[in-house]
């Protein structure tokens, strides 16, 4: 009897017993876990749309050289590229967040008038650019949003560029940039001769081999040929850029902060919970409970504050999720569709909050003897 309640009964009655704390409680650790969720969420979403301008131009290889944003290659790296055997194609490309007016900055590509990575775009009016000359091709959200047709200016920089087409990338990103000639970006960033990176595309997987040891003999090919380079496959690509970094550094630095709070707000609870019920505690210790069953009684409640928070907290996160992927501004980044590994994972980090929240309560509910807890008013 006496352990049916310490366990069950015992629990309940005493979350129920302060209910307006409990609720301020679940919505603390909700609302932690609310962020995680919508935040975590949206900077996954933003690394599948990096993923998307990869893998729609079959690009299977990144040439880089130092950091992502690392400019210091030459453009002729990617002549010696071209006769390596495994390479089909090479493309040297660089790319750079620029301002288009007071308002609205975009990502700005810089690519030959043949590369490959066209492909990926759908030219829906107008027509490609040529090398050399001052002309832009821009996405058509970013169309919109500047309100440009081709055959009309674009000022970047203090120099007019023509808009020759308005296309429809494969990736928001794509769809919300510039594509404009490999040298009149670099004249403009003064990088002459210079690139950032140069995309690969393969050639067809031997019979016999996998495309995973396809690809690893092609890295180590390239990075035998041309040392000091390294290549990256492009699904590391994708999650590994600062752009990437920074979204899941902000989301996680954000999240964590909320987290803190929420577990805060829990560890309180079960303070003032112990405090409160000390006599009760010592009537247990009194009938028998020992220290390790006092103790497993607190945290349990402090975990099931936890997970009711998490399963609350997964909801919050889901419903701003749903709300995002509808608004104009946000639509075309964020997926509202969550992995259940993720939802779980949330869940987790909540029942794993409590478990902290209640660990220093729990052992001061432990350590109190008998007689000092019945004396206690």
């Amino acid at each position: 009897m006496t352990q049916s309640l310490s366990f069950t009964g015992f629990v309940l009655k005493n979350l129920l017993r302060r209910r307006m704390r409990s609720l301020l409680t679940l919505a603390g650790i909700g609302t932690a876990v609310g962020a995680f969720v919508g935040l975590v969420g949206f900077s996954s979403a933003f690394e599948q749309q990096w993923m998307r301008i990869y893998s729609s131009s079959g690009t299977d290889l990144a040439v880089i050289q130092g950091t992502f944003l690392n400019t210091s290659m030459d453009e002729s790296t990617t002549a010696k590229l071209k006769n390596l055997p495994d390479v089909a194609q090479a493309s040297p490309t660089i790319f750079n967040l620029m301002d288009l007016t007071p308002d609205v900055n975009a990502l700005v590509y810089g690519w030959k008038a043949d590369a490959f990575q066209f492909s990926s775009l759908q030219i829906l009016t107008g027509r490609r650019f040529r090398d050399g000359h001052a002309e832009v091709m821009l996405g058509d959200i970013l169309a919109a949003n500047l309100k440009k047709a081709p055959g009309d200016i674009l000022d970047i920089q203090g120099t007019p560029f023509t808009v020759t087409a308005i296309y429809h990338g494969a990736s928001t990103l794509e769809a919300s940039a510039v594509v404009m000639p490999l040298d009149q970006l670099q004249q403009l960033n003064g990088l002459q001769g210079k690139v950032g990176t140069i995309d690969i595309r393969l050639r067809p997987t031997p019979r016999g081999e996998t495309p995973e040891q396809y690809q690893k003999q092609a890295q180590a090919e390239i990075e035998a040929a041309l040392p000091g380079m390294h290549a990256v496959p492009a699904a590391e690509r994708a999650s590994d850029n600062q752009f990437v970094k920074l979204a899941h550094a902000s989301a996680w630095g954000t999240s964590s902060l909320a987290l803190i709070i929420g577990i805060l707000g829990i560890a309180n609870t079960m303070a003032m919970s112990v405090f409160e019920r000390t006599q009760e505690i010592g009537i247990l210790r009194a009938l028998g409970w020992n220290r390790w069953q006092v103790l497993a009684h607190i945290e349990i409640e402090a975990i099931t504050l936890g997970l009711c928070g998490g399963l609350l907290g997964v909801a919050l996160g889901w419903c701003a999720l749903q709300v995002l992927a509808v608004l104009p501004w946000t639509a075309s980044l964020v997926s509202a569709s969550l992995h259940w590994q993720f939802l779980a994972e949330a869940v987790g980090i909540a029942g794993f909050s409590g478990l902290i929240a209640g660990a220093l309560p729990a052992w001061r509910a432990g350590q109190l003897s008998p007689v000092d807890a019945l004396r206690h008013d």
